[in-house]
């Protein structure tokens, strides 16, 4: 399932749009005008794929993708298959970290196939945004590519940090010698895919990506950003202990000095989710809590400020 948010026509009348079960939703949605039509004000609009984190969703960053459209983006938010809160976690899904850029291709040639969105959207001004595991993901759409071994050999030593050790890996409901075992002695299938775990997930439709608290940084090496020749955004919480800043958003801008780096002062991991509602903290507490002086909804407008300024200068109007 892939969520869409677009610009309509300001006169409508939007409706609330909180996330979660409707009775007992957990996270604040902006509100929207559900299934309107594509506004008319342009002929054509800018297109973003948005990739969520690990056991996420796209609705997860509904603040984000509600912003974008609101600044004349059309937005296609992928719900990464076999890993996202929508449905169960599968292994496969949650292992086979790489595959997720080929969920967000193919997310953009449904938009561009679309009777509706597809003949509005302007084919030379598509980027890309992604959370956490997202932010990874929409790395590889820029050309990174995988270093498996790499990554597998620091989750082994005595610096493996928290991103080896995803809280999310608890949904899989196997215990830790279970996954391990998983890792060790991967099905067939399984066993195919890590083969091209270092392939190149290029989509060269794809022209500026911007990447909010990136994981997996120790999945890339000296070598891995050699193909990425479009401009990328990185930015992350100084607080981040779920994707620890050294060993992630860091150690990538190491490997690409032409990046743009933004650290925000105060913000953790989970602080580029929705904001919860009362339902939510109660629920989700990991999620929820910020540290003390940090404004949730503050960060927000200031990362989709960031964004929104980044691909305008990157996918500006009338460029090539």
């Amino acid at each position: 399932m892939t969520n869409i948010w677009y610009p309509a026509d300001p006169a409508l009348p939007e409706v609330a749009h909180e996330i979660g079960v409707p009775a007992h939703p957990l996270f604040h949605g902006h509100p929207a005008v559900v299934s309107a039509p594509l506004s008319g004000a342009r002929a054509q609009y800018p297109l973003l794929v948005l990739s969520h984190g690990t056991g996420g969703s796209a609705d997860s960053l509904d603040w984000l993708a509600s912003a974008l459209a609101a600044e004349g983006y059309i937005v296609a938010g992928a719900n990464h298959p076999g890993n996202n809160a929508l449905e169960p976690l599968t292994r496969d899904g949650f292992l086979l970290w790489w595959e997720r850029a080929t969920d967000a291709s193919e997310v953009l040639d449904g938009v561009l196939a679309d009777p509706m969105l597809g003949p509005h959207v302007d084919r030379d001004r598509i980027g890309a945004v992604g959370f956490s595991l997202g932010g990874y993901t929409v790395l590889e759409l820029a050309g990174a590519r995988t270093n498996l071994p790499a990554f597998e050999r620091f989750c082994a030593s005595p610096q493996a940090d928290a991103i080896c050790h995803p809280p999310e890996a608890a949904r899989l409901h196997e215990d830790p010698q279970a996954l391990a075992l998983a890792l060790a002695t991967p099905s067939p299938e399984a066993k195919a895919s890590r083969a091209h775990a270092g392939d190149s997930y290029r989509d060269p439709r794809v022209k500026a990506v911007f990447a909010i608290a990136p994981a997996l940084g120790e999945a890339f090496d000296n070598t891995s950003f050699a193909d990425v020749a479009i401009p990328v955004s990185l930015l992350a919480g100084e607080a981040d202990v779920t994707a620890p800043v050294d060993t992630n958003i860091h150690r990538i801008a190491g490997f690409m000095p032409k990046a743009r780096v933004t650290m925000v002062p105060g913000a953790a991991h989970y602080t580029f989710l929705d904001t919860c509602l009362p339902a939510g903290v109660e629920r989700l507490a990991t999620l929820c809590k910020d540290n003390p002086g940090v404004d949730r909804d503050a960060v927000h407008a200031q990362t989709a400020q960031r964004a929104i300024d980044f691909f305008a200068a990157t996918l500006p109007a009338g460029g090539s």
